[in-house]
């Protein structure tokens, strides 16, 4: 049974993450660490085997460095921190995700792909107007693995929950690849399979879900 905190629990996507830990048969919810709560990061993690954090940029790295330095793998969904500061951290492993919603991933992966044979590509990703970073770790993350510079278009709006497109063009054709996260149960599936697998990472910090679903 794998030991799983939450960081961020009283937030949408914290509330989410430990409703899919208590329905996991393989998984027991040991902590909730939210301000709102008065609960701190410190406080979950004796029970814990891994910290799953939801929370700002600002607190994200000092969760992560906690977590480690307690022995606890860290599987963060926070974007818009640097990952690099966790280099050289030892005692767990450390995984990021721009996105846990396994469609978002594998748009990733072709629009990877698509840029090696195409001439220019762009990327416009749409979210919700609560949310803190722009662009967003997927959008950073697919640019990233793209070839080429891809400029990134960011959109924030009520309504929106996670959307992103992709569009290449060439000479006479463009071809567009979309994803669309409509409810926050599509990242969940990639949060359990995250935490699943960060203890088998053979180095760390790791950025992307890929690395567990298909690992090398």
């Amino acid at each position: 049974m794998i030991r799983v905190a939450v960081a961020g629990a009283a937030g949408r996507m914290g509330d989410t993450v430990c409703r899919a830990v208590e329905g996991a048969d393989d998984m027991t919810l040991t902590g909730r660490a939210d301000p709102s709560l008065g609960t701190a990061v410190a406080d979950v993690l004796a029970d814990a085997d891994v910290l799953v954090d939801f929370t700002v940029p600002d607190q994200a790295l000092d969760n992560v460095r906690a977590a480690v330095g307690a022995g606890v793998h860290a599987v963060v969904g926070t974007s818009g921190w640097d990952v690099s500061a966790a280099e050289g951290l030892t005692g767990a492993n450390v995984l990021f995700c721009p996105n846990f919603a396994i469609g978002a991933v594998l748009m990733m992966r072709f629009a990877a792909e698509a840029s090696k044979l195409m001439a220019k590509a762009e990327i416009v990703e749409l979210h919700h107007d609560r949310k803190l970073d722009k662009p967003s770790g997927t959008a950073a993350r697919t640019a990233e693995m793209m070839e080429g510079d891809v400029p990134i278009h960011s959109i924030r709006l009520p309504g929106l929950v996670a959307h992103q497109e992709v569009v290449l063009g060439d000479l006479g054709q463009t071809l567009t690849i979309r994803h669309d996260s409509i409810d926050r149960e599509s990242f969940m599936p990639g949060v359990l399979a995250a935490v699943r697998g960060v203890a088998s990472l053979d180095r760390s910090p790791v950025v992307g879900l890929e690395h567990v679903l298909w690992p090398s």
